[in-house]
């Protein structure tokens, strides 16, 4: 009886073990999946908030961490669940913006001396925060051909309208093209600064890990 009684805690303690990996991969499931989702949003923050300073569309809730659907890093967040032998439910989460995971092991606990484990999954949760790591300087005044009105009637026919063949103030350029928008100066985490200048293409752009931080919430 002796033998019988330490060989069934043995599995016992087996199958304890068994259910805490269990719980282990589902953890890790949901946090990694959590940060995928933060890590997609953030690359499309800094995307659309480049493309907004370049054609001078607004910039600044883009800045803030907003303005972005949360679908495409939710379906991130799947798909890396999915990579981790999990099935995972994702919540995009108000400002600053989250998303908030549910992910499922698809393997279970498996047959035990404990009753119910076959067909046991585990869950774990995790959120992950996307935070904006820089904020505007001091707004420059718009320059030429910014499409901004400028003061005073120079450049204006004698009726104040524009000379022929020049645009009005707020169109675009004479050929059609882009109205380039005004130079953005950042200023972010432990004083770097960034400058994003629609009029310079091959200057160098700060990456999404300068302009945003993703993080597990605690």
């Amino acid at each position: 009886m002796a033998v019988a009684g330490l060989l069934f805690l043995a599995l016992a303690f087996f199958a304890v073990g068994q259910a805490a990996a269990v719980r282990n991969s589902a953890q890790t499931a949901a946090d990694a999946a959590a940060l995928a989702a933060g890590q997609k949003y953030r690359d499309q923050l800094t995307a659309k908030l480049l493309d907004a300073v370049r054609t001078g569309a607004p910039w600044r809730d883009l800045l803030d961490g907003r303005g972005v659907p949360g679908d495409e890093a939710c379906t991130n967040a799947q798909w890396f669940a999915g990579r981790n032998d999990a099935d995972a439910t994702c919540a995009p989460g108000s400002y600053p913006t989250s998303f908030d995971v549910k992910a499922d092991t698809r393997k279970t606990v498996g047959r035990s001396v404990i009753p119910g484990t076959a067909g046991k999954h585990a869950s774990a949760q995790a959120e992950a925060v996307v935070e904006p790591r820089c904020v505007a300087g001091p707004e420059r005044e718009p320059g030429p051909g910014t499409g901004q009105g400028q003061s005073g009637d120079q450049g204006q026919g004698e009726d104040g309208a524009p000379p022929a063949g020049e645009p009005a103030p707020g169109d675009g350029p004479a050929d059609g093209g882009p109205v380039p928008g005004t130079p953005l100066d950042l200023v972010c985490d432990h004083g770097k600064k960034w400058t994003i200048d629609p009029a310079d293409p091959r200057g160098v752009l700060p990456q999404a890990s300068d302009l945003f931080s993703v993080r597990l919430a605690e």
